[in-house]
């Protein structure tokens, strides 16, 4: 479906979004001032015509999304200053452990809403969904669409800014990536301002604006996306969320090498509550020769895409730029911190002691050594911020190797 340039129209979605949002954001405590704001809308407007302006074909997804085919060498990646001029790497010929077979060109990579039209992109082509004018009006702050709250947290102990946590994690060494399955479902979220996620994260750095942090996983918030359907997401930062990095393509960074999958888009099928269970297998490693991190997805070993290593402090060195810690787990925000807590699920809003085919589970948890070997996640610590809210609970041994149950319904008996 072509966009539409009408002058008129244009001029009136400006007055929609220069006037009750800016000037709300502009008092919300963001930080942000009305002149911020402003120039966030002009910079994020003119992202959006470039994204348009390169796409040579364009797809209509049955659930709303609009896909533009972008020439993978103009996709919004290279708009960043230390990637300006360049163009996607080349795969990595050696991966951890030999970790899955190369996929087809022609393979279903993970079965995404979009898939359903019946369309592809074109070969040299990467599919972006498309930002809209909606998703704009429903961000707090325009110049931060697309990112995490500065109060957001990656630590495992960070509690007090209502991001609340159940995660399995490793720490006190070097890692150079991380692998697992989890399983996906329709978690409820009861706000436009929250969002529930479950995901890797590989960390690197302190607890102040140097941390360094790479995501992939499912995610349900409706304020990114206008609905509750759990999307296929990924997200990076170098400075603890400050002024960097965000989520899928909406800053210049993630470089997405393929042709199959909509970074953002709605994954189908999901998890049923007693009934089929559908995971996602995911990994995240570091090119020990370019230092670049790839995302792997899928059995079949598809490469999604890499952040530069050029992006990154911490992260970013050859060699010895590791993580020094791998979490897995569930993360919810929670807006009402002096009332009662938010119903907004984590998982599949279960307790981990219902077991399979009710509670979301991570199993086969691994890591990446030093020597690119894929190892179990040895030592694996389990923590819950709030377990009377969303709680976790492991296992060890058999096909799922390493594995946990996790997640909770919020506000219940236990969480009043």
């Amino acid at each position: 479906m072509a966009s539409c340039c009408c002058p008129i129209i244009a001029w009136f979605v400006s007055f929609l979004l220069v006037f009750p949002v800016l000037v709300s954001s502009a008092t919300a405590g963001n930080g942000s001032t009305f002149g911020e704001e402003q120039l966030g809308l002009r910079r994020m407007k003119a992202r959006l015509a470039r994204v348009r302006e390169a796409s040579v074909k364009t797809i209509q997804s049955p659930d709303g999304d609009v896909i533009d085919c972008v020439p993978s060498h103009l996709q919004p990646a290279f708009d960043h200053p230390r990637l300006r001029g360049q163009k996607p790497e080349d795969e990595p010929a050696a991966r951890p452990g030999n970790a899955g077979a190369v996929a087809d060109d022609e393979e279903e990579v993970l079965p995404q809403t979009w898939r359903s039209s019946g369309e592809w992109c074109p070969k040299g082509t990467i599919p972006v969904r498309r930002a809209t004018e909606g998703d704009l009006l429903r961000a707090s702050s325009v110049r931060r669409f697309g990112m995490k709250p500065r109060s957001a947290a990656a630590r495992r102990d960070s509690t007090s800014n209502g991001h609340e946590h159940a995660v399995g994690y490793v720490s006190g060494g070097q890692f150079y990536g991380a692998k697992a399955s989890l399983n996906v479902w329709p978690a409820h979220v009861s706000s436009p301002a929250e969002f529930s996620l479950s995901q890797i994260w590989v960390i690197s750095g302190s607890f102040g604006n140097d941390l360094n942090t790479i995501e992939a996983g499912w995610q349900v918030s409706p304020e990114l996306y206008g609905d509750n359907s759990p999307r296929f997401f990924t997200y990076w930062t170098n400075d603890a969320y400050q002024e960097t990095g965000c989520y899928n393509l909406h800053c210049a960074g993630f470089v997405q090498t393929n042709g199959r999958v909509v970074i953002g888009a709605a994954i189908t099928p999901v998890s049923a509550y007693g009934g089929r269970q559908f995971d996602i297998t995911l990994m995240i490693w570091k090119d020990p020769k370019k230092g670049n991190w790839w995302l792997q997805l899928g059995p079949s070993g598809a490469l999604v895409g890499y952040w530069p290593s050029s992006l990154f402090t911490h992260l970013g060195a050859r060699g010895r730029g590791g993580a020094d810690m791998v979490q897995f787990g569930g993360e919810a925000v929670n807006t009402r911190p002096s009332g009662s807590h938010t119903p907004t699920q984590m998982g599949s809003g279960r307790f981990p002691g219902e077991g399979y085919g009710r509670a979301a589970y991570f199993r086969n948890v691994q890591v990446v050594d030093w020597d690119n070997n894929l190892i179990p996640a040895a030592g694996l610590r389990l923590l819950a911020d709030h377990p009377g809210c969303y709680d976790i609970a492991g296992g060890q041994g058999g096909a799922w190797g390493s594995y946990f149950y996790y997640g909770g319904p919020g506000r219940n008996v236990r969480c009043p």
